[in-house]
């Protein structure tokens, strides 16, 4: 099994440092990746979460709502950057992904499902029921059907009750189709159904846990900070608070008592992922080593 760490388009919002965290020149907006997974099995592609995608490149004002795409968030789509294309430079058929797991049905998880129509797609079903219900205004700018409602092969998993836990947390595990190396982790707040992936790799465990956090150093076990920006969105857009907070709290427990077992990681800090990018790098055959499954791992900042 290897793994692909990808940043299917980069995010600047506006706040620079009070954002990302990170020092630039005054009015540089920030910048958050969009971290997708992809997973070489022995049979298939595996894909965890897919960003953004071709439509919302080619289409985005029917596809993504004005709150996110010129204001809050504003996406530089980019179709070089799209899981797809980055599949197709790294040489595989986009046929081959067999299977996508969702942390959750978010805008900027989600735009990728219509470019691989032959995928099953895995997540929780409070998260479906939620999506499609769009009881608030929120709702409806968040999640956009026109992602994923032509997306036919839909595999969902009620909340687990009990059963065997994976580091103390319940999970999902028996992924119809799927390896035992993978499985849900449901961290509800952010989303009514949002859930982690944990993946085991020869290496050790990875947990992409989504949106559950946005800021690397929420995850310090001691002395936990966001940034003001990313605080305000966090408050922003949870459906449960107090499950947020506590899942938070979980989260870093597990990297307290368990971070030579388990890598924890977000779907939005750039930190997180040029690490985890330069690990992958390191264990690459000499041949390969300085191409780069996307351009830079964060583009240069546009001038928004």
């Amino acid at each position: 099994m290897r793994v692909h760490h990808l940043n299917c388009v980069t995010m600047c919002p506006p706040g620079g440092r009070l954002m990302d965290g990170r020092r630039r020149p005054g009015g540089v907006p920030a910048a958050l990746v969009c971290h997708c997974l992809l997973v070489e099995t022995n049979r298939e592609l595996v894909l965890v979460d897919t960003g953004f995608g071709l439509e919302d490149v080619r289409d985005p004002n029917s596809r993504l709502s004005p709150l996110f795409l010129e204001y809050l968030c504003r996406p530089q789509l980019n179709e070089e950057m799209t899981a797809l294309r980055q599949l197709q430079r790294l040489g595989f058929d986009p046929g081959d992904v067999r299977h996508i797991l969702l942390t959750h049905l978010d805008f900027d998880h989600a735009g990728g499902l219509d470019d691989f129509p032959a995928a099953r797609v895995h997540v929780m079903a409070p998260e479906v029921d939620a999506a499609m219900a769009q009881t608030t205004w929120l709702d409806r700018r968040r999640f956009r059907p026109r992602q994923w409602t032509t997306q036919p092969h839909w595999v969902t998993y009620p909340m687990p009750r009990g059963g065997e836990r994976w580091f103390g947390f319940e999970c999902v595990r028996e992924l119809d189709g799927l390896p035992p190396e993978f499985l849900l982790v449901p961290l509800v707040g952010h989303t009514l159904g949002h859930s982690g992936v944990a993946v085991q790799t020869p290496d050790g465990w990875l947990l992409h846990a989504g949106d559950a956090y946005f800021y690397h150093q929420e995850m310090d076990p001691d002395r936990p900070q966001c940034t003001p920006g990313l605080w305000a969105y966090q408050e922003l857009m949870q459906k449960d608070g107090r499950m947020r907070k506590l899942n938070q709290e979980r989260l870093r427990e597990l990297v307290r008592r368990h971070d030579r077992d388990v890598r924890v990681f977000c779907a939005h800090d750039a930190v997180e992922f040029e690490r985890l990018e330069e690990d992958e790098r390191a264990h690459e055959p000499h041949a390969l080593r300085g191409l780069s499954s996307v351009e830079p791992l964060v583009p240069p900042i546009p001038t928004v």
